[in-house]
């Protein structure tokens, strides 16, 4: 703990000459601040542990500075332009919001400086607008419904999707589309539906969601992707079941979670819940979340963070404290890396990591003196099963 606090010294970023220094940018205020506060959360355990507890690599304390984009791609372009200019950092990390990830990726590649991305999803930051100075960490909105795609049964069904108006709803359908035809041909989407991303009241939406399905042919599906307070319960008091459609909720974080435990045998997929993962790494993680957080386990933001700090670690250990881009990039591309939920891979091509995903089930017997035994693990999904397509021209 005492390393731990010294690295927290350098949040201000009076770093020393040979320093490791490292931006780490979030959304910590807006809509995404939970997240941002995991992801910070996990990336500094994981320096904790993947360093042993000394917070510093092959000789080089780690500097840490910690950046609020507040979920505006301006600022957050700004602030990685002044990490990268300013204050000479090895390289950066983080990004809560696609959109100032995006924004942020040219950045990268005008400063010829490594950036490593957790969490954003959208599928264009390893995709179209991807660049070779960028790698990520966080599974893509592709790799979530790849895993979601599988979890359905292979059979004719009709599929209405409820999402946010913007980037990560929209891309989310035009990925579950893809992966559709990759993986179910039986199975089409019938209806769309974005809300607006502060919507509280989802009457509206159901309605219009549960009269394009009603009478749609084969197994009727209601896929809910959402970030952030999911509107599942609220639609579930719309009863949807009286026109046999079935809802997948999606994963979600664990106060989230917590909602679904009155719809026993609900499924879905979800990147991480703390209880599915069996390895040194996440039994740490878990049991030293527990003792600092008041018995909470962690969530899958707070794991990515971790996942994040094992790849720096991974990646400056192999190159012996160098930290330049081309030698980064070499040691990188197709770099194999620790994590709570195992090993992930960075694929060459496009430097996105390739990792596990899992089916999970609503446990209809939860712990009753745990409030975060929630889930029960369906299968996991193994890396090589899913297919991600590579984005034309890389």
């Amino acid at each position: 703990m005492r390393k731990l606090l010294a690295v927290l010294a350098f949040l201000g970023f009076s770093a020393q000459a040979g320093d490791l220094k490292i931006a780490l940018i979030e959304s910590k205020t807006g809509a995404l601040e939970s997240y941002a506060k995991q992801t910070e959360t996990g990336f500094m355990m994981g320096l904790d542990y993947y360093t042993k507890g000394s917070m510093s690599v092959e000789g080089r304390k780690l500097a840490i500075k910690v950046l609020d984009d507040q979920m505006k791609p301006d600022l957050g372009k700004s602030l990685l332009e002044q990490a990268y200019g300013d204050d000479d950092v090895d390289f950066a990390v983080g990004y809560t919001y696609s959109a100032s990830a995006l924004a942020a990726l040219d950045v990268a590649k005008d400063y010829k400086k490594l950036l490593i991305v957790e969490p954003a999803v959208a599928d264009e930051i390893t995709g179209a607008h991807w660049n070779r100075y960028v790698f990520r960490t966080g599974r893509s909105s592709m790799q979530d419904v790849l895993a979601a795609a599988l979890a359905l049964p292979d059979e004719p069904a009709s599929i209405a999707v409820l999402t946010q108006d913007y980037a990560f709803g929209r891309d989310g359908v035009a990925a579950m589309k893809q992966a559709l035809e990759l993986i179910h041909s039986k199975a089409r989407i019938v209806f769309e539906e974005y809300a607006p991303v502060r919507t509280t009241d989802f009457t509206a939406s159901g309605e219009r969601v549960m009269n394009a399905l009603k009478s749609a042919p084969g197994h009727k599906w209601l896929v809910i992707l959402w970030a952030g307070p999911s509107p599942f319960a609220k639609i579930m008091d719309l009863h949807p079941e009286r026109f046999g459609i079935d809802v997948a909720p999606g994963g979600n974080i664990l106060p989230v979670l917590q909602s679904y435990k009155a719809y026993p045998g609900t499924m879905g997929a979800i990147d991480y819940y703390w209880g599915f993962p069996k390895n040194p790494a996440n039994d740490w993680l878990v049991a030293e979340h527990r003792k600092r957080f008041g018995g909470a386990p962690p969530d899958f933001f707070t794991c990515g963070g971790f996942a994040l700090a094992g790849a720096v670690v991974t990646a400056v250990t192999k190159t012996h404290g160098k930290t330049d881009s081309e030698t980064l990039i070499q040691a990188m591309e197709g770099m194999s890396f620790p994590t709570p939920k195992g090993e992930m891979q960075f694929r060459k091509e496009d430097h996105q990591a390739m990792q596990d995903m899992y089916v999970w089930r609503v446990k209809a017997k939860p712990d009753a003196n745990d409030p975060y035994d929630i889930l029960e693990l369906a299968r996991t999904v193994g890396a090589a099963e899913i297919k991600l397509p590579i984005a034309v021209g890389h």
